[in-house]
């Protein structure tokens, strides 16, 4: 069965599609909400709450992007959901203090830098910047996209990727005695 056809059975609430298309996302949709929230547990939560979320809200799927990248940012939502219910605070900064951010892209790291060095190196961010830095570089949201997620605004995004960016490209560069190339 197409992609198309199997979402348009989901949309006809048949189970066995429904089944399916879960079986085909659910281990992606896992390792993204565990990447947020490190908890097996949690992960598997936000996960299923996601797909029901999914298929509740499967008539608002216009097809505009990939069935996958519309589930991905349901989970990724749910996960920030459920940190935010932890407790976590993202930090708003006062946009009137802030000057436009640049962005630099001269990262002249080793090149035996891994994307587990990478992502080890963003866990260990302070948490105001890890799941801006996180969604940007990892997920690949752009800017607006990271404020809707993290209800900020689109220059504390800027700003908070910026920083995090740095503090990550400095804390690579110490990893490897500033032996970059």
């Amino acid at each position: 069965m197409l992609q198309t056809e199997l979402i348009e059975a989901c949309k006809r609430n048949d189970r066995k599609a429904q089944m399916q298309l879960y079986n085909k996302y659910c281990d992606g949709m896992y390792y993204v909400a565990l990447r947020f929230l490190k908890n097996a547990h949690d992960a598997e939560e936000a996960m299923q709450e996601g797909f029901i979320q999914a298929f509740l809200k499967l008539h608002q799927f216009t097809g505009e992007v990939t069935f996958g990248a519309w589930l991905k940012r349901i989970v990724i939502n749910k996960s920030i959901d459920m940190l935010k219910a932890k407790k976590m605070n993202f930090t708003a900064i006062n946009e009137q203090t802030l000057g436009t951010v640049e962005e630099d892209d001269n990262w002249s790291i080793g090149d035996d830098v891994t994307i587990d060095l990478v992502k080890n190196e963003i866990e260990q961010l302070p948490e105001k910047y890890k799941y801006p830095v996180m969604l940007f570089l990892v997920e690949g949201y752009d800017h607006e996209e990271i404020s809707e997620i993290l209800g900020i605004t689109a220059v504390s995004s800027r700003t908070l990727v910026h920083r995090g960016k740095k503090k990550l490209q400095k804390k690579l560069k110490s990893y490897y005695n500033g032996t970059g190339s």
